[in-house]
């Protein structure tokens, strides 16, 4: 058994209870419905009271929702059930047996997450806000499930030195699981579908879940971690909140919205955040405006920081002890430098490695490596190319100060040192290496912004090829992929089929239903087509009611009954949305590449030819087309 199934029959993780546990057993019935979810839910004024806030908040400027009917038709039965079990676990875990854990600071960082979560889904519309809400609520509760099943070893757990090991890290090795599994099977007893439950689970780290860049599922996922990082930016204290304001700009730009409309948003998030922490009687820190906390001073500590990081890391390189003093002296007080220093090339080649100075002044003469071969030693390596790097010579003929320079030396000194000289050469050495950080700073923009472009780019290819309502490949991707279909039918020789789908009397089902319903019912056909589809075959949505199903090395036979099997399915498809029952059928046409066909389109036509015939023979059932002719089906019983 696993530990998940022990703790979740020994009682130890955090499960809903009262009302919410009443609301998870009706959705578990087949026959459940709003009406019947509105009437328990009625039973339970603070979760009515939430419920109705966030359904007149997703009203905007809509007709407000008064009746608990209204607000659970509005919002849904799976975002109520949902919602339902995060109230739940809000209401039940505001304190525990784990001294060390904050759980009110646990619950206002989990709501700031839901609220942000909810906002950012507006923006990017991915999937319902009031479900990216119940998940943002959610993603962390792994945690509060290893603060109630070990609050002890959690307590030491915390206090445990890290040395660079993730907290992840930690708890899979003290405690045997970690909270991403943990938030996984909770998410899963609530009822969170695995399409919102899987995003989550890797919305700590987004890059390393593996989804196609700019899917569904990696939009969610960075969406839950930039929706984290609001909550960072508003638990923060104000000298932390300068590196969470600009890592939360530039999460931002890759959803499209600049500095402003991210302040906006976060700026409304703050806002909704206070209400609702109020509602549920958890902590809320007043917070300046996004654009106050933006443009205020950095506080005195960190200003005294950046100046010590702004000092010119220096290695001066001596055998003489006197001369070394004076120079490092001279390096440290009066040009404000952080000085590292070697007796020979050998030591200082050692001392460069783990200090990377900026700027290197070495003698020439010194004992087992002088200053020409750690010269030549440094430019050797990738990190010392960039090192300025002054010759330290007592003396100055051309030949001397030729073969320094071709040694890979930047300036030279005359000794003994004169101070000025030496201030000079280190002004020079100093705009080299701003010059320098510059260029780096630039570089590193633009392959962040490459990096960006990138993904933003395989978002559009993305968008392009892909139909917004059902996810799958729209008419351009459909017409690529019968094309490479029919490239390697004419390579290989295998067959290759067609199958024109459409949906039976979709017209009358949007002007009885709405087309609300409507789209719902394109859904489902859509996930049943998908089913039914073999791995390697192509689906698309080519149409409003039109499907194209291409299937790879099928002779009309097994074209013929891959579409039987596909009318089927659809036929015995129960698709009941909001006490509506919705009964539907598919027509399909079939054909093969055969001879005297001389491109895809051709096929595609007669595929058209036989849906047309199945439609004209009654609907709901399946024909070929074959040697010029239509062949159909006898019935299109069930």
């Amino acid at each position: 058994m696993s530990q998940i199934e022990q703790l979740r029959i020994s009682g130890q993780l955090p499960s809903p209870k009262g009302v919410a546990l009443a609301i998870m057993k009706i959705s578990r019935r087949e026959d459940a419905t709003l009406d019947e979810l509105a009437r328990v839910v009625q039973t339970d004024p603070a979760l009515s009271s939430r419920l109705l806030r966030l359904a007149n908040a997703a009203a905007c400027a809509g007709r407000p929702v008064a009746s608990i009917r209204e607000a659970v038709l509005r919002l849904g039965m799976s975002a109520v059930i949902q919602l339902a079990m995060g109230f739940s676990l809000v209401d039940q875990y505001l304190s525990g047996a784990c001294p060390a854990f904050d759980y009110p600071g646990f619950w206002s960082h989990s709501l700031f997450m839901a609220v942000a979560s909810r906002e950012l889904g507006r923006t990017v519309r991915v999937s319902s806000p009031d479900e990216l809400f119940a998940c943002g609520l959610l993603a962390q509760i792994g945690t509060l499930a290893l603060v109630t099943a070990y609050p002890a070893d959690y307590a030491a757990l915390t206090t445990v030195p890290r040395h660079g090991v993730a907290l992840l890290e930690l708890e899979r090795e003290r405690l045997g699981i970690d909270r991403t599994e943990l938030t996984a099977a909770i998410m899963a007893d609530c009822g969170i579908p695995k399409s919102l439950a899987e995003p989550v689970y890797y919305h700590e780290s987004p890059e390393t879940s593996g989804f196609l860049a700019g899917s569904r599922p990696d939009q969610l996922a960075h969406l839950f971690f930039q929706a984290r990082r609001m909550a960072d930016l508003g638990g923060s204290p104000a000298a932390e909140r300068h590196s969470g304001i600009s890592e939360v700009m530039r999460l931002g730009s890759r959803i499209g919205l600049d500095a402003t409309a991210i302040g906006e948003v976060f700026d409304r998030v703050v806002s909704q955040w206070q209400e609702w922490s109020e509602l549920l009687k958890l902590p809320a820190t007043p917070l300046p405006s996004f654009e106050a906390m933006a443009n205020a001073p950095l506080p005195r500590p960190e200003q005294e920081t950046d100046t010590s990081a702004a000092r010119k890391r220096v290695l001066l390189v001596e055998d003489e002890p006197t001369s070394r003093m004076l120079t490092e002296a001279l390096l440290s007080h009066v040009l404000d430098c952080t000085v590292f220093t070697a007796e020979n090339g050998r030591d200082a080649l050692a001392v460069a490695v783990e200090m990377l100075p900026q700027i290197v002044i070495t003698d020439w003469l010194m004992p087992i490596m002088d200053g020409l071969e750690f010269c030549r030693a440094l430019r050797d390596t990738d990190w010392g190319q960039s090192m300025y790097v002054i010759m330290l010579t007592g003396e100055e003929t051309d030949e001397k100060i030729i073969e320094a320079f071709e040694a890979g030396v930047d300036d030279y000194v005359i000794k003994p040192i004169s101070p000025r000289a030496l201030s000079a050469r280190m002004r020079a050495a100093q705009h080299y290496t701003k010059l320098l950080e510059a260029w780096e700073n630039d570089r590193a923009q633009l392959k962040q912004f490459a990096a960006e472009l990138a993904v933003s780019n395989r978002r559009l290819e993305h968008a392009a090829m892909t139909d917004l309502l059902t996810g799958l490949p729209n008419r351009r991707a459909g017409m690529e992929a019968l094309q490479r279909f029919w490239n390697a039918s004419q390579r290989t020789g295998q067959p290759v089929a067609a199958l024109m789908i459409d949906v039976d009397h979709f017209k009358s089902i949007n002007d009885q239903h709405g087309h609300a319903i409507g789209d719902q019912v394109l859904q489902a056909v859509a996930r049943a087509i998908q089913a039914a589809a073999r791995k390697d075959d192509s689906v698309s949505r080519i149409g409003g009611e039109e499907f194209l199903l291409v299937c790879h090395d099928a002779d009309p036979r097994a074209a013929l009954l891959a579409a039987e099997r596909l009318r089927r399915m659809v036929r015995e498809l129960r698709i009941t949305v909001a006490n509506v029952q919705v009964q539907s059928s598919v027509s399909i046409g079939v054909a093969n590449r055969e001879n005297g066909m001389v491109e895809p389109d051709d096929m595609l036509r007669a595929a058209d030819k036989a849906l047309y015939a199945a439609k004209k023979a009654g609907r709901n059932r399946v024909c070929l087309f074959a040697g010029g002719k239509t062949h159909c089906a006898n019935s299109n019983a069930a």
